[in-house]
Parts: structure tokens; sequence; C-alpha cells
């Protein structure tokens, strides 16, 4: 049987048989993938160009934009261009880039997600202290530190996928190359190192959800004790796409990820996994813009 060292190349999952479906799959991404680079760029230019938005708030956001934008392009490019030419190859060296980058951009973005949890509370819970603890030092370190822990994750975890030997072949059953399953590929005695990886990353994501959850529970009592109707009204509208970002991001990387192997469904892995390597980077943009008069007005000035 094969391992890592004869292994050159992976098998990707193929969408379809005939070539009509091919052609209709690749201009589905390529129409998401447009949507997304638009999406995102609108919310990078209208923060970088207009003074107003330049906050921690929007600092953390164009983050998050940029990693929505990277994390987009590992996937759906290569998936696009495999349904172009008809094939279901990827290099090896090709295939551990897709982890490293995946890993490093989504490891990225929860941490930053962490963070912008973090400005919500000092936003609402200590508004007087606001400028103290987010001054423009305090958000680029922060900022680093969630690049720097989704690049630190990334190494680790794609070192350990990559250095386990290959036992069952080369034939991926994604559109991407997805460490799960690289690991059913994997002899079954070797896989503990991985798993106990993603163990370990699963308690400090875990840590970070506590960290949200206590920081939005502080936000509500917060909220609850505003006089102004309209106030609580604001504070609830720059917390709640903050939230469903996070519901969304959160759950379908954790079943992607987590869930045992007798739960292992081609069709449920697939929905899933394009839930959180595919939707967030479209759906962010219109979360954030659709309750901020702000970004809305600016984007406005830049759409003509």
């Amino acid at each position: 049987m094969p391992n890592s060292s004869s292994v050159s190349e992976f098998l990707l999952l193929a969408f379809a048989d005939t070539r009509e479906l091919q052609l209709l799959h690749f201009a589905l991404f390529l129409g998401i993938y447009l949507a997304a680079l638009l999406g995102n760029g609108l919310i990078l230019t209208a923060i970088a160009c207009d003074h107003r938005l330049h906050t921690p708030m929007y600092f953390f956001l164009l983050n998050l934009a940029l990693l929505d934008l990277g994390s987009i392009s590992t996937t759906l490019p290569k998936a696009m261009s495999n349904a172009l030419w008809d094939t279901r190859a990827i290099s090896y060296q090709g295939c551990a880039a897709q982890v490293f980058f995946l890993v490093f951009l989504l490891g990225g973005e929860y941490s930053l997600l962490t963070v912008m949890a973090y400005d919500r509370y000092v936003a609402i819970c200590k508004p007087l202290h606001y400028r103290s603890l987010l001054g423009s030092r305090a958000c680029a370190q922060m900022a680093a530190a969630a690049w720097g822990s989704g690049f630190l994750y990334a190494v680790l975890h794609t070192a350990t996928t990559f250095s386990l030997p290959l036992c069952q072949g080369n034939a991926v059953d994604q559109f991407f190359c997805e460490i799960p399953h690289i690991l059913k590929l994997s002899c079954s005695h070797a896989c503990l190192r991985e798993g106990q990886l993603l163990v370990f990353s699963a308690c400090l994501a875990f840590g970070c959800f506590v960290f949200i959850v206590v920081s939005y529970v502080q936000i509500l009592r917060a909220v609850l004790k505003m006089p102004s109707e309209q106030g609580w009204h604001k504070a609830l509208y720059t917390c709640l796409p903050h939230l469903a970002v996070v519901s969304l991001f959160l759950s379908t990387v954790v079943f992607a990820h987590l869930r045992p192997p007798s739960v292992f469904h081609s069709s449920l892995d697939l929905v899933v996994s394009f839930l959180y390597s595919v939707v967030p980077p479209i759906v962010n943009p219109i979360i954030y813009s659709m309750r901020n008069q702000e970004l809305k007005d600016v984007l406005r000035k830049v759409i003509p």
C-alpha cells in the first residue's frame, strides 16, 4: 500500500461526471468567488478611504475581510480549475499548502472574532476607557496576535498531518484538502498524534468561546441597564452581526473537524465544509454592513 513518500498527488472530489455539469460548477464557483471578492473588496476600500472608519471596530473588520479573502482564495480557485480542466489532481505540495493556509487563515479569523468580542465589550461596558484600552498600538498588537496564533496552528497541524504515513490511497473525499479527510488516508495508529493536537486546539477554541460568551453576557447586562431605548438598540445592532458570524463559523468548523468517524457522510461533509470555508467570506460583508449606517453611507460614496 502507498505511503507518504510514494504519494506525489491527491485526488479531490469530483462534483460531476458530465462536461456540462462540470462547466456549471465552474460558473457557480466563479460567481461565488467574484461575489466574495467584491463584498470584501468594498469593505476594505471603504475602511481604508474614509477617516471616519479609522476606529478599532473597523480596523478589526478590515483584518476580518483580509482573512476572508485569503481563505476563499485558498479553496475555490483550485476547485474552479479542476472543474474547468476536467481533472481531480492536486500535488502533494499543493495539498500541504492548502491545508497550511486554510488553517492559518481560519485560525486567525477565530482569534480575531474573539478580539472583536472584547472590542464590543469595552465599547459598551467601559465606554469611558475605550480609547485607553483600545489605542492604535493595542489594536495592532491584538491583530498581530490573532494572525500569529493562526500561523502557529497552521505550522503545527500541517507538520503533524503530513508527517503521517498514508496507508489508504490518495483519494480525498472533499473539494479541497481538509485535515479529517487526509487523516482517513493515514494509518490508524499514526492518527493519534494529530488527534491529540486537534483536541488541544479544541480546548483553546473552547476557551475563546467561553470568553466570547462571558463578554456578551456582560454586554447584555449593560444594555438592559441603558435608560434609552435608542441606546440599547444601537448597542445590539453593533453586536448582533458579530454573534451571527461567530455562531456560523464555530458551529460548522467544530462539526467538520471534531465529529466522530461514524458521522462521516460525503454529502453532509461537503455541505458543512462549504458552510465554513466558502459561505462566511460572502455573508460577512453583508452581515456587517446590513445594520451599520456609517458603513452603508461610505459604501454609497464608493459605489457610483
